[in-house]
């Protein structure tokens, strides 16, 4: 992914942070339509369903990125309990019917209980979290220097500074010297003087573009936020894979619970 570096500073503005978030957004597209694309084409009598689920975990991460009070482990958790009913009665037990809203939430409790995606829900939370905290950080530290950037291109020059310029530029005519420059010293003192509540924040305005450049740095390698996201469908792929080949203690472990909340259903 590629970010607005020009010799290791970042380049600010309301653009490059809409330009930025969209990159991200692009992203979360991409990696919900190749998930969408893997229950179609592995899994198509049960693709159309599952494509509200993912549809749903996919928004989720795009609100979450953009500063939305959202927890990772919790959008991982609700798509795995969601996934769980509905690959049950296809894949593990193609006799079983479709489930009333009762076995379908007896389903996502013993989702858990049992791990029955083995450990790659865990595996998704740590990837996920790691990699979209580090992206949410930065698009929330390049929205704070944005705001920083348009406040001091609106600064207003204090009426002292004003007498300063001119005495600057223009004393020298009153002695006829249409041409003379006024000495960097005296220009120096002048622009100091203008620019002193600028001046004061420029130790703190380096260090927070060294720390962007950090994050920007931290956003690549095994936790890349592009990495991580397009290859969870293959994570995911590979959890339904582990349960189907423990179908068969599942199937004893899950079917018993079944016949009785069918049973309390019907009683």
């Amino acid at each position: 992914m590629g970010y607005h570096l020009h010799e290791g500073v970042f380049k600010l503005g309301d653009q490059s942070w809409c330009e930025t978030a969209e990159a991200f957004e692009m992203v979360v597209r991409h990696a919900r339509n190749y998930t969408n694309t893997m229950f179609r084409n592995s899994y198509r009598n049960m693709a159309a369903k599952a494509f509200k689920f993912v549809g749903e975990f996919f928004t989720d991460i795009s609100l979450y990125i953009l500063g939305s009070d959202i927890n990772v482990n919790d959008m991982i958790n609700e798509f795995f309990d969601s996934l769980f009913p509905l690959v049950y009665p296809h894949l593990i037990n193609p006799g079983f019917p479709d489930p009333s809203l009762e076995m379908t939430e007896c389903l996502r409790l013993a989702r858990r209980d049992l791990k029955v995606f083995g450990n790659f829900p865990k595996v998704m939370m740590t990837q996920v979290s790691k990699s979209l905290q580090v992206t949410r950080v930065f698009l929330q530290a390049l929205n704070l220097g944005i705001e920083v950037v348009n406040t001091t291109d609106h600064l207003k020059f204090s009426k002292d500074c004003g007498r300063a310029l001119l005495k600057m530029w223009y004393c020298p005519h009153c002695q006829d010297l249409m041409m003379a420059k006024p000495c960097a010293g005296f220009c120096n003192v002048v622009l100091q003087g203008c620019l002193a509540s600028v001046v004061e924040i420029d130790s703190y305005w380096r260090e927070y573009l060294r720390s962007l450049e950090g994050l920007a740095k931290g956003m690549r390698g095994i936790y890349d936020m592009e990495h991580v996201l397009l290859n969870l469908f293959s994570l995911i792929r590979d959890s339904i894979t582990y349960m189907q080949k423990n179908s068969e203690k599942l199937a004893v472990t899950v079917s018993p619970a079944m016949v009785s909340v069918d049973l309390i259903e019907h009683f």
